[in-house]
C-alpha cells in the first residue's frame, strides 16, 4: 500500500481537486483507499496554500457522494433487499470508519429512499470530511501521523463491533428462549 500511497500523493498534488474527488469517489464506491491519506494529504496542501479548504471540502464531498451514489446503484439494482430492519442506523454509519466506506451498497440492497441516502450522506460525511482536511491542516508537515492513528483506530473500532454484535446477538437469542418458554408456560 506504501507505494499506492506515493501515487495518490502525487496525484492529488499534480490534479489538486480533481484528484480529491476521482479518489474520494473510489473510496466510497468501496474500494479500500484510505480517507485520511486523500484528504489528510490535501489538509497538508492547504496548509501549504497549494489548496483552499473550500475547494478540498466540495471536492471531497462531490467525489465522495458520486461514489456513494455509485454503490447505492449497485446495491440497489443489482442486489436484494435484506438489511431493511436495520435502515435506521444508515446514518451514523456514514461518520464510522471502515463501515462508511462500505454502507451505500447495503443501503441500496435495502431500497432506501434515494433522497433519504443522499441527505443523510450529506449529513454524515460533511463532518468526517471536513474534520480529516482541517486535521491534515493543523497537523501540516506531520500530516502522516492521522494514518497510523487511523489505522489503529479501525482495528480498535471492528473489534469493539465484533463484541457489541456477539452480545447484541446473544441478548436475542436469551430474550427469544425466554419469549418461547413464557408461550409454552401459558
Amino acid at each position: 500500500m506504501e507505494q499506492f500511497s506515493v501515487y495518490f500523493m502525487e496525484f492529488i498534488a499534480a490534479w489538486g481537486y480533481v484528484a480529491i474527488a476521482v479518489l474520494m469517489a473510489a473510496e466510497n464506491a468501496c474500494i479500500p483507499i484510505p480517507s485520511e491519506l486523500i484528504l489528510g494529504f490535501a489538509g497538508y496542501l492547504i496548509f501549504d496554500g497549494q489548496l483552499g479548504f473550500a475547494g478540498a471540502l466540495a471536492a471531497g464531498m462531490a467525489g465522495g457522494l458520486a461514489g456513494s451514489f455509485f454503490a447505492y446503484a449497485v446495491g440497489h439494482y443489482g442486489g436484494r433487499s435484506f438489511v431493511d430492519t436495520y435502515g435506521h442506523y444508515f446514518f451514523i454509519s456514514r461518520m464510522l470508519p471502515v463501515v462508511r466506506t462500505f454502507i451505500s451498497l447495503p443501503a441500496g440492497f435495502a431500497h432506501v429512499d434515494a433522497k433519504k441516502f443522499f441527505l443523510c450522506t450529506i449529513a454524515g460525511s460533511l463532518p468526517w470530511t471536513a474534520l480529516i482536511l482541517f486535521a491534515g491542516m493543523m497537523l501540516g508537515k506531520s500530516w502522516q501521523v492521522m494514518l497510523a492513528i487511523g489505522h489503529e483506530a479501525s482495528l480498535v473500532f471492528v473489534g469493539v463491533c465484533v463484541v457489541v454484535i456477539a452480545v447484541l446477538y446473544l441478548r436475542h437469542r436469551r430474550n427469544k428462549k425466554a419469549e418461547a418458554a413464557a408461550v409454552d408456560a401459558e
